[in-house]
């Protein structure tokens, strides 16, 4: 593969140029995004060997598209059919299931790949690209039955390259699992921000006084909302659902609170002390 194009030239988008760039030295690297200072960054930073536009990418052998999930539901059909027929087109947004439906319309569903690479930062733009994002991260491939053989082998032989572990997932659980383990955790973090922005009116107290237990868990509040409204919207029924049974147990803990049931809140938080075991091992 070595006409490359991304399209969205960010975190994920500027990263993966990094990482493909260090893996095959004849790669050329095509950027296309909305933002003509973001394209003017990627250049001058090295993500990037070109600048390029959508129809442009009838001579791509791989589109990766890194941009909201919104503007992928409704760019994807043209690229399908802008897409020669050596092409693949690869999806790295953090919803599958909407998107999946709407390739599964187009005639060259084959030459998609549903993708989602579980790597980021609270960061966005060119600047937040680094070498290495996506080592020892999984990246979770959705529907693979879908896509031509040949072209998903091509594909994941580069995730794993440059160190992504590979998992199989139809779209549909992906949606549900992910609204657990990723969506509803920006959520609590933006939600945190907003209320000890709306409760502590001093900025000066938020600064002195935060320590890093608060600093870790509000990060996520500094991500870019242009990218996580889509994500809500599309995932709303299973973000509803992790909500409700979120919003329960922190009801639960307040009624302990105010019935000064100590002994069982020092229960709730040693039993949740085994997430530390699922969890060892992660970077």
């Amino acid at each position: 593969m070595r006409n490359v194009y991304i399209i969205g030239i960010g975190l994920i988008g500027g990263s993966f140029a990094l990482d493909l760039k260090a893996l095959k030295s004849d790669v050329v690297i095509y950027g296309i995004d909305q933002n003509e200072a973001h394209l003017a960054t990627a250049l001058e930073l090295g993500l990037i060997d070109k600048k390029a536009v959508l129809e442009d990418v009838k001579n791509a052998d791989m589109v990766l598209l890194a941009i909201p999930v919104n503007a992928t539901l409704k760019l994807l059909p043209t690229l399908l059919s802008l897409i020669p027929k050596q092409g693949v087109i690869v999806d790295m947004g953090s919803t599958k299931e909407a998107i999946c439906r709407i390739a599964d319309r187009h005639p060259k569903r084959s030459q998609f790949l549903a993708n989602h690479p579980i790597a980021g930062t609270e960061f966005s733009g060119p600047k937040a690209a680094h070498l290495g994002l996506f080592q020892n991260k999984t990246n979770i491939i959705c529907d693979i039955e879908k896509t031509d053989l040949e072209l998903s082998k091509k594909v994941i032989a580069i995730f794993e390259s440059i160190g992504m572990r590979i998992r199989h997932m139809n779209a549909r659980d992906h949606d549900k699992h992910i609204a657990y383990v990723s969506h509803l955790s920006h959520i609590s973090s933006f939600m945190l921000g907003k209320t000890v922005i709306e409760k502590e009116k001093n900025e000066s107290n938020i600064f002195d006084m935060a320590g890093s237990g608060f600093e870790s868990t509000v990060r996520l509040a500094k991500s870019s909302p242009e990218m996580w409204a889509p994500i809500f919207e599309q995932n709303k029924t299973n973000v509803i659902e992790t909500l409700d049974e979120y919003i329960q147990n922190l009801t639960h803990f307040k009624q302990l609170m105010e019935s000064e049931n100590f002994e069982a809140i020092r229960n709730e938080m040693k039993n949740t002390n085994y997430i530390k075991t699922i969890l060892k091992g992660i970077s």
